[in-house]
């Protein structure tokens, strides 16, 4: 029976791709593009939200972006241009009519406005700011004054806020009747006669709660506020650490200023991330749409970083030249020392990075991690001792060079885990970011040791 059943069960289709931007729909709307069919256009791409169109626009070359672009014409949305990366961000608006421009830009909260006119040329600025409101204006002008990934710049300036002697009924016929409440928001905010934030409400206890309840009776119990010159970076970890949903903004006489929601604390822990994976690589800020001399100028100097090092290890190399002759083994094992170590510090570097960034390793406990990832080195280095001690009797026929390996390999990969530990801790203690260029000092120490480790090995017990 279970058999017939499941012959009879629908087959679900599913497309090449699990996002909405397929590309099936990528062909139809370039071909709505290619024939200059608005109507076409505007149907395959009313269900696509703006992060997809933002995707779409990314994906395009420069030529088909501004036909499509010239096409859709006033549907062009403000969020679009806020999940653009900045990369061709400039180059969109300057593509947009100032009509769409400006009908896109008045639909943006004020952080929207500030996170899209931060990094764009002064007249370009000016041509976004002219469109809007006065009050519009200089709020998001206020904002720009503040320090660049600040708590200022993050922030948008709409805020539900209430007096602390309110009722639940007085925030409920506040809301009713008020001509403009942001179109997202979680909490009101209490104040105090001098505008001093002093607790969070959650719409949802108001809406639970009888007219007559103060608001102050339900406040949340977990409640912080952040000063406006934070640094954006630490605003992110009080969100994601304290599982907070929005929190006010205050400026340096603690008078509420603006506020922060979840969704914009997230995506700079996003770019946090993706900003420390891309510098581990020694890529920079660079992106799939950046052009062939930008990614250039941004690889060369790693690049020639990484030159100098291999050079370093070179010349180690170099000083065991006699030994290298009277024993090619030595010079087909060495890789092998090199690359083990190398891998072995990355995995510990990696952890490190990711836990300073997290701010889980502190200074209380450095010494507890430090230790431990030199004892993992160390019991890796002697389970691959063995190893390769084994592979020396069985490959050269002797047990010698399987010893000089195998006692080079412990300690290579208890160098490797002590170093890419302790890297990462003392360019953060320099205040450096841990992410640029670990991986480079890391590679090099594995390198140097593991070289100058076996050589040295081979060239006191078997030479």
């Amino acid at each position: 029976m279970a058999e017939h059943e499941d012959d009879l069960a629908p087959e679900v289709e599913q497309d090449e791709d699990d996002t909405p931007l397929t590309r099936s729909l990528i062909a139809r709307i370039m071909y709505a593009v290619e024939t200059q069919d608005r109507e076409m256009l505007w149907a395959e791409m009313e269900p696509l939200h703006a992060a997809d169109i933002a995707d779409l626009l990314e994906q395009s070359n420069a030529y088909d972006r501004r036909r499509l672009i010239a096409l859709y014409g006033q549907e062009f949305d403000g969020d679009i241009l806020s999940e653009l990366d900045e990369s061709i961000r400039e180059e969109v608006i300057n593509l947009l009519t100032p009509q769409v421009l400006a009908d896109a830009v008045r639909e943006l909260d004020s952080d929207d406005v500030v996170d899209l006119v931060e990094d764009l040329e002064d007249q370009q600025q000016e041509a976004i700011l002219s469109v809007l409101e006065d009050s519009d204006r200089a709020a998001v002008e206020q904002s720009l004054t503040y320090p660049e990934y600040s708590a200022g710049r993050l922030m948008q300036r709409e805020v539900v806020m209430a007096p602390e002697h309110w009722t639940v009924g007085d925030a409920i016929d506040f809301m009713r009747h008020a001509k403009e409440l942001p179109e997202q928001f979680y909490h009101i905010v209490l104040v105090d006669p001098r505008l001093h934030p002093v607790g969070n409400v959650t719409l949802g206890r108001i809406m639970a709660s009888r007219r007559d309840v103060p608001l102050k009776d339900i406040v949340e119990e977990t409640f912080h506020t952040i000063p406006v010159t934070r640094y954006d970076g630490d605003v992110a970890y009080m969100f994601n650490q304290y599982h907070l949903i929005s929190a006010p903004v205050v400026d340096e006489d603690g008078r509420l200023v603006g506020v922060i929601t979840i969704d914009d604390a997230m995506a700079v822990l996003d770019e946090e991330h993706e900003e420390d994976i891309m510098r581990l690589a020694g890529v920079g800020e660079g992106g799939i749409n950046d052009s062939v001399i930008e990614t250039s100028k941004q690889r060369v100097p790693w690049l020639a970083v990484n030159l100098g090092t291999a050079i370093l290890a070179s010349l180690v190399i170099a000083q065991f030249e006699l030994a290298i002759a009277q024993l090619v083994a030595l010079a087909v094992l060495m890789p092998i020392v090199a690359s083990m170590g190398g891998n072995a510090g990355t995995q510990s570097l990696t952890v490190a990075v990711r836990a300073l960034a997290t701010k889980d390793l502190t200074g209380a406990n450095v010494w507890r991690v430090l230790r431990r990832e030199t004892l993992v080195g160390l019991i890796n280095g002697l389970i691959f001792a063995l190893v390769m001690g084994a592979v020396g009797v069985v490959w050269f026929g002797g047990p010698e060079l399987g010893y000089v390996i195998g006692a080079a390999m412990v300690i290579n990969l208890v160098v490797a885990g002590l170093a890419g530990a302790a890297i990462p801790v003392i360019m953060d203690r320099m205040g450096v970011d841990p992410a640029l260029g670990s991986g480079t000092f890391v590679t090099t120490v594995t390198d140097v040791v593991g070289f100058f480790a076996f050589l040295g090995l081979a060239t006191v017990f078997l030479i």
